[in-house]
């Protein structure tokens, strides 16, 4: 059997590295392109690290993704590139906006290009943001596809417009776009800037120090977390049996408050701290509440998690112990 060819962008960073290791470890012959090209070993072990053909690219640059796309011949081609925490997409908007939409209406450019010549024809999947949903009513979660999107906040827009232009491009030509909304997903590997390795990191200092308190921000807040390793296997299952033209939430369907999710952490830490308030830590514009509904992802590729809230805890503690 020919093995099947990716192209996934974005490939150096926290999800980028796991959905490598996940393509390589099924067969795929993998082209990972980030800005800084080889990410080393860390996320991936010395054996999963050689199984990828790793390319410095800037996305954004046209002849740049041309040559990227000459080279790897993609079955299937995963755009992870782009600015993935919301804070940053508001400190450089101009920024957020052609990182974030210019490099997807770049690739979508050279692969509509080849697919109109004959040439080439991948499946594009462009993953996409929970952020997009926005703020909806307690009693509407869990969220479908179907709910609105009403964005909040630059990344959020961004990610929304990422999403009209691939479908735009399935509705004028039939270009292979598949769109993921995608909910919290954490591991190894992950920056402690996002909520669960922070909490984490916190803790543990907690316990280190003998802190009698740990600083935590909108204690109210509820999150729909899901493994890294389960969100990309979503994703090679969405290049497989995901229908184009469409749009799937990627996500575990459970909410979990962030008083909760630090409590968690602690029982699992073994710290025993109160939690305190702290106005720095809270986002100007936050979305009280976003659960998603995974039923279309399951109906329509099988796909189910495998790993729990607590693989992920455990994960991140014996990580940074």
């Amino acid at each position: 059997m020919t093995a099947r060819h990716a192209l996934v962008t974005g490939a150096g960073g926290f999800a980028g590295q796991w959905l490598c290791r996940e393509l390589a470890r099924q067969g795929w012959q993998v082209t990972g392109a980030s800005l800084d090209g080889d990410p080393g070993v860390g996320v991936l072990s010395e054996d999963d690290h050689a199984l990828i053909a790793w390319q410095a690219a800037d996305v954004s640059d046209r002849a740049v993704v041309a040559r990227l796309l000459d080279a790897a011949d993609p079955h299937a081609i995963f755009h992870l590139a782009g600015m993935a925490y919301v804070p940053d997409a508001a400190l450089d908007p101009r920024l957020a906006l052609d990182v974030n939409v210019g490099a997807a209406l770049t690739l979508l450019g050279e692969v509509r290009t080849r697919r109109r010549a004959g040439t080439l024809d991948p499946v594009l999947l462009l993953v996409g943001s929970a952020e997009q949903y926005g703020r909806h009513d307690h009693d509407a979660m869990p969220l479908s596809e179907e709910a609105e999107c009403r964005p909040r906040n630059l990344y959020a827009a961004t990610k929304l417009a990422q999403e009209v232009f691939g479908l735009e491009a399935f509705r004028e030509d039939g270009t292979q776009v598949v769109c993921t909304r995608s909910f919290n997903h954490a591991g190894r590997g992950q920056r402690d800037t996002f909520l669960l390795p922070s909490l984490v990191r916190r803790v543990l200092e907690a316990g280190r120090t003998g802190a009698p308190t740990i600083a935590i921000g909108n204690t109210g807040t509820v999150r729909d977390f899901l493994h890294v390793e389960d969100a990309v296997r979503a994703y090679v299952r969405l290049a497989d049996d995901g229908f184009a033209g469409e749009v799937y939430n990627v996500c575990s369907g459970e909410g979990v408050s962030v008083e909760a999710l630090a409590r968690e952490v602690m029982l699992a830490a073994g710290v025993d701290a109160a939690l305190a308030p702290d106005d720095t830590l809270r986002r100007a514009v936050d979305v009280p509440i976003l659960v998603g509904r995974n039923d279309k992802l399951r109906a329509d590729t099988g796909w189910v998690p495998q790993r729990h809230r607590a693989d992920i805890i455990q994960e991140l503690i014996h990580a940074a112990s």
